[in-house]
């Protein structure tokens, strides 16, 4: 009996310990090895409210402040505490309906009753003014400070980007952003996003049952503070964006000016365009839609890195530097011309030519012959062989490849590869005749304006050139990619680049068949090339290219007017006027600027819009 006691008395003993060791262990795992428990826990007693930092604000190259922030404020609201609300009177304070004001709050319900969520977003400081005064006859709602963008001028959208709230996609693919977060789209905004956007803060409230606010926690020891986004000092001159826009307006095309001893881009103008304003605030995603819709202007379509045309006769250039380089012409080899080469035409000059003359005549006949030697070069097995060196020169040149500027919708162009005409034609079943028109920049040759002032400046360098890009420093003077500060150069002899360089010259400057006198400045030696891409959809686009001065390169410029014919009649005004308002400041041809602001060049349908 004794024993039996005494057993009992044990087994008691060892259930008390067992239960003791479960309860204790279980408690370490929620207390210490898990923490859901206490998150839990604390999200019932506490609140934490971001604050959101200012973006780095956004420079041109003179330190000219471009974009900036303005305050805006997001009204949330706590649904189980919005009771008794004059609905009608909020309305009118933040400018929505009585009807908008249900869907809003059945939303936040929705949401949670007793979690904040956003009412209203982006709120202007002017709104905000009115509404702080009577915030407290609204039980359950409070405000959030927020920061818009804001441009000194509307100009630049495709090269600066815009702002948006980041969506449910991005917030999977990237655990940095949350709901209600903003992100860079497009331009330097997405390119120095992380540059830009600064650091997340944090305010941590202690909240009653009823989510009330009743003080900081652990006295706000444990907040943090936002730290603003780093600035930009980007290459662009604000003042020759503005004048290049100015020009370009009414017409379709695009303007593309570098720094050739630097590769920075002076300005990056696509038209038609919109104003950057368009797409900040509460009106973005109306705005946006309905410039997606238009399909006509297509004022989103960034025609500068974008739009792929036949380079027509601004192309010339290349097959001269070619021909030289591998010895196929001199620069005193003669050609002559017949009004044209087989059926190739060309327009009335003098003849024969030499290369210096062949460029500033634009003589198609030259070119052609110059072509069909470099393809048809002895020292090469096959024309396709010769073909693909020939396209080698001009991949070193950054054709039928991104050049790599930091803008994310950049596209290649097209320089075909042997397989293209091997497809089409068959192997060994094409010849130099068969693709004779990529001679004069035709054909199956695509080019985009960003190439082509990049083509400009590496002509002006003769025979070098720097990734073109947007920015000049990050924040207090950090460098930016090395990819940017490093020399492309070209295997292509210096001497070469200068003959080339003389006929561009003679067609700006010279006597008799010069085809860009139009474009000839006082005191500056403008060299340059007249182009006309032909357009199966309708009138050709006139085309130009540029750089000055001649001895001392400060802009490169590539000029596309959509639909308006010889290069000289549009395209090298407008470059004219360009390279003059940066180098001098001023123009000394106001008829002529007028007369390019003036042309309106866009259907008559659309510009009553």
């Amino acid at each position: 009996m004794k024993d039996a006691f005494i057993n009992r008395k044990y087994l008691v003993i060892g259930l008390i310990v067992l239960a003791s060791l479960i309860l204790l262990t279980r408690l370490f795992i929620i207390q210490v090895v898990k923490n859901t428990y206490r998150l839990s826990a604390d999200n019932n007693v506490l609140r934490y409210v971001t604050q959101y930092p200012a973006r780095g604000l956004i420079f041109d190259r003179n330190k000219k402040l471009m974009v900036y922030n303005q305050a805006a404020y997001d009204l949330m609201v706590v649904p189980i505490q919005a009771t008794r609300i004059d609905t009608a009177g909020l309305c009118s304070l933040i400018g929505i309906t009585k009807s908008s004001y249900k869907e809003r709050m059945n939303a936040a319900i929705a949401y949670s009753r007793r979690a904040p969520s956003v009412f209203v977003k982006q709120i202007s400081a002017e709104s905000y003014a009115r509404l702080q005064e009577k915030l407290f006859m609204f039980p359950g709602f409070y405000v959030q400070p927020r920061t818009l963008r804001k441009y000194s001028k509307p100009i630049a959208a495709h090269l600066l980007g815009y702002v948006s709230e980041v969506d449910e996609p991005l917030i999977k693919k990237d655990p940095y952003y949350k709901p209600g977060d903003y992100i860079g789209k497009l331009g330097i905004e997405e390119a120095y996003e992380k540059d830009l956007r600064g650091k997340r803060g944090v305010n941590i409230y202690l909240v009653d049952v009823y989510s009330r606010i009743k003080g900081s926690y652990a006295d706000g020891r444990l907040d943090t503070v936002a730290v603003q986004g780093e600035d930009i000092i980007s290459t662009m001159d604000m003042d020759l964006q503005a004048y290049g826009e100015y020009l370009m307006r009414n017409k379709s095309g695009s303007i593309v000016a570098l720094e050739p001893k630097t590769g920075e881009v002076l300005a990056l103008v696509s038209s038609p365009n919109y104003d950057p304003t368009l797409l900040v605030g509460r009106v973005r995603s109306e705005n946006f839609a309905k410039l997606s819709a238009d399909t006509v202007l297509q004022p989103l379509f960034n025609r500068a890195l974008q739009a792929k045309y036949p380079p027509g006769s601004t192309f010339k250039p290349m097959n001269g530097l070619i021909g030289l380089q591998e010895g196929v012409i001199m620069p005193s080899t003669l050609f002559g011309c017949n009004n044209g080469y087989l059926f190739v035409k060309c327009h009335s000059h003098s003849s024969p030519l030499d290369l210096i003359h062949g460029i500033s005549n634009s003589c198609n006949s030259y070119f052609c012959q110059t072509y069909r030697r470099i393809l048809e070069n002895p020292k090469y097995p096959t024309v396709e062989d010769a073909y693909s060196k020939w396209r080698e020169y001009l991949g070193e040149f950054g054709f039928s490849k991104k050049l790599g500027i930091e803008l994310t919708n950049e596209l290649p162009g097209l320089i075909p590869s042997p397989a293209y005409f091997d497809k089409y034609y068959g192997k060994n079943r094409w010849k130099a005749l068969t693709v004779i028109s990529m001679a004069i920049g035709q054909g199956e040759v695509e080019t985009t304006p960003l190439q082509m002032a990049n083509m400009v400046a590496a002509i002006a360098n003769r025979g070098y050139y720097y990734i073109p890009h947007i920015v000049k420093s990050i924040g207090g003077g950090r460098q930016i990619n090395q990819r940017y500060l490093t020399k492309n150069a070209i295997d292509i002899s210096p001497e070469n680049f200068e003959t080339i360089i003389q006929g561009m010259e003679e067609a700006v400057n010279g006597e008799g068949g010069a085809t860009a006198r139009i474009a000839a400045l006082k005191d500056i030696i403008v060299c340059g090339k007249t182009g006309t891409a032909q357009n199966p959809h309708g009138k050709d686009h006139s085309v130009f290219i540029a750089f000055a001065p001649k001895d001392d390169p400060q802009i490169a410029i590539s000029v596309y007017v959509e639909n308006a014919g010889f290069g000289a009649t549009y395209a090298a005004p407008v470059a004219s006027l360009m390279i003059e308002k940066y180098i001098k400041g001023e123009i000394t041809n106001k008829a002529m600027e007028q007369r390019m602001a003036d042309l309106n060049l866009l259907p008559e349908v659309d510009t009553k819009r």
